[in-house]
């Protein structure tokens, strides 16, 4: 059976940064794993790159259009590239065979009667590509997604009848409850269907810079509009409209996405492929966004983060342990350069690289490096069951996305090896005279070091092609079956000596991000509030009868007629979530909230604004640079306490 895995491609208006990568490397890995099981599959990413807003930033730096788009468009393949990633194909929607198969589905879906001409009248958001209503804008200007003015526009379009789908679009989610990964976030999707779908302009006129309409339709003023040209690359890539060669792996077995465009790939994409009577892909993958050290990112703040630095810095499959280790899938991640030298030094260092210098070091001890399995089962068959135990539950959480919890079910194996030999002690064994005991038990953890390394090989493809080759054999498909499946042992052979694969790491290799520049009124003010503070201070008792708790956002609305209010379910771990109304509008648009973990008032007596009963308070700071919400530091159950 084929697997078919894509990234999004990527918009060439700036550089790839830290979300890029953990969205490539989720995939990556993904591919790795198939592979290693003998799938046949086929991995896809690249680059988007027509457009207004790809038109604008060319002009902005002087260049044409496809010179600048050829440019960022190699910043991502090089970054890619260095960071070996095992993709099958990279596509550009520059590619003519792209846009060849971009104009037959048009054709196909005009065809249909799905493609109508008429005229369009609403506020467009040139960054977000797309147009919204009135009733959707904040504060009547602002774009509900990314905050920027929006600007009216009319012109003649052509329209795609995404209102005709949204009876099948709703069946099919019911009938696919795993479509949208996590299933938490098929909620927000849902919501939006029910609500009405308009029909959706597919191509623009006020610009040049995109694919051509075909000729059959003979009408060169326009041109396809992004949303339409860049979800078609995912069919395009296998040969749709051109050669069909690599049709076969369609339908894709999961598409990743960040979850600021699961719309448009859980909502429209779908409906264009049941207009054009192409299946539908297995699972859209959603995941989260990132901080630093708990903040948003932003270019003004000066905390962006470069993969590439990271990478540079720490080494670029350390970076992919850490960004697939630290946060559950669908779930926001921070960065936090102490948490991540923190796991290279605990996990990497401690468990895997210190279990590895061991085995090298007592094999050359006893046995001039030879390791041999005969007698591992005779001696360690408790071990053993408990290893295979581990082995046979890590296909589950991957197959569901749940890197996190594959990689802590996978570390189990090390403490099975770091345990057996504090509990058998080789270096007793061999004062004894038990040498067939001592060696068993060094036998016993090479073996648990070769198969934890094949189940490690799509996160840290090079690391462990170097354990592999340090205990005699190599990772692929063969290895799998006799390792894996089988359940086999390692043959007869003699290790090599390898220097530490995970130096410890002392300090910070990188600068931490950037501190907020003093303020001499500010500290001045701050004197002054120093006696107002004094003179309203409280005992521990007082704040302790207020109840602070980790809660998660399961669900997340505008509040209509509000341009401050959202309307959330919180989970404080209660038998159902509770709704709370938060001022937070102006900061935050309700997809961005799904699944962030909060801090709650939990025993405010319940309140209601507009009409609206509000059963908690979110804690959140503000000043000059706007609204963040307190957030933990990292994910915890909720119902939590704080304090």
């Amino acid at each position: 059976m084929s697997k078919y895995i894509t990234t999004p491609i990527y918009y060439v208006n700036g550089e790839a940064h830290i979300g890029h990568a953990y969205t490539t490397f989720i995939a990556d890995s993904m591919a790795r794993y198939e592979k290693l099981k003998g799938e046949d599959t086929y991995f896809l990413t690249g680059t988007d790159e027509h457009g207004q807003k790809i038109e604008e930033s060319a002009q902005k730096n002087s260049k044409g259009t496809q010179e600048f788009a050829d440019e960022i468009s190699a910043t991502f393949k090089n970054l890619w590239d260095e960071f070996d990633i095992s993709y099958d194909k990279f596509i550009r929607t520059t590619d003519e065979d792209h846009k060849k198969g971009v104009q037959r589905a048009f054709e196909v879906m005009y065809a249909k009667g799905d493609i109508y001409k008429d005229f369009y009248e609403g506020h467009y958001c040139v960054s977000c590509e797309t147009f919204f209503t009135e009733t959707q804008l904040v504060d009547g200007e602002f774009c509900p997604d990314c905050g920027r003015s929006t600007n009216i526009i009319k012109e003649e379009s052509y329209f795609f009848r995404l209102s005709t789908y949204e009876d099948a679009l709703l069946k099919h989610y019911a009938q696919h409850p795993d479509f949208i990964m996590p299933r938490s976030r098929a909620n927000e999707v849902i919501n939006f269907v029910k609500g009405g779908l308009r029909d959706l302009s597919v191509t623009r006129t006020s610009f040049t810079w995109g694919v051509k309409m075909p000729d059959s339709i003979k009408d060169d003023k326009h041109v396809m509009y992004v949303w339409l040209d860049a979800l078609m690359n995912y069919v395009t890539a296998l040969g749709y409209g051109t050669t069909e060669e690599n049709m076969r792996y369609w339908p894709a077995s999961v598409q990743f996405v960040g979850k600021d465009i699961l719309r448009f790939h859980a909502i429209y994409w779908p409906a264009f492929l049941m207009s054009l009577d192409l299946p539908l892909p297995k699972h859209i993958g959603a995941h989260g966004w990132w901080t630093r050290d708990g903040e948003k990112m932003s270019k003004s703040k000066g905390n962006v983060i470069s993969p590439k630095q990271v990478a540079d810095a720490y080494g670029v499959e350390n970076l992919r342990y850490f960004m697939l280790r630290e946060v559950p899938f669908g779930q926001d991640g921070d960065f936090s350069q102490r948490a991540f030298i923190d796991r290279i030094n605990s996990e990497l260092s401690n468990d895997l690289g210190n279990l590895l210098n061991r085995i090298i070091g007592m094999s050359g001890k006893y046995s001039d490096f030879e390791i041999d399995s005969v007698d591992v089962l005779k001696y360690h068959k408790k071990e053993i069951d408990a290893m295979n135990l581990v082995i046979d539950s890590l296909n589950t959480f991957m197959e569901n996305f749940q890197t996190h919890r594959y990689l802590e079910e996978l570390w189990k194996l090390f403490s099975i090896g770091n345990k057996a030999i504090e509990e058998h002690a080789p270096w007793v064994k061999m004062k004894e005279e038990r040498k067939d005991e001592a060696l068993a038990t060094v036998a016993l953890v090479a073996n648990i070091l070769a198969k934890a390394s094949i189940m490690l090989h799509p996160i840290m493809p090079n690391t462990t092609n170097i354990i592999a080759d340090t205990l005699g054999f190599k990772i692929d498909n063969a290895s799998y079956k006799e390792l894996i499946e089988e359940k086999r042992m390692l043959k007869l052979f003699n290790i090599k000596q390898t220097p530490p694969l995970f130096p410890r790491i002392e300090a910070p290799l990188m600068p931490e991000a950037p501190l907020a520049q003093p303020n001499p009124q500010k500290e001045k003010c701050a004197v002054k509030d120093i006696k107002k503070e004094q003179d309203n201070l409280i005992e521990i008792g007082q704040f302790f009868e207020t109840s602070l708790k980790i809660g998660i956002v399961v669900e997340a609305e505008i509040v209509p007629k509000s341009s401050k209010l959202l309307k959330l379910k919180v989970d404080l771990g209660e038998e159902n979530p509770r709704q709370v109304v938060a001022g937070i509008r102006e900061f935050y648009t309700p997809e961005s909230l799904i699944n962030s973990h909060v801090c709650v008032v939990a025993n405010l007596k319940p309140a209601k604004l507009m009409g609206m009963l509000s059963e908690g308070m979110l804690l959140a700071a503000k000043d000059e640079d706007g609204l963040c919400l307190i957030r933990p530091e990292k994910p915890k159950k909720a119902g939590t306490p704080i304090g």
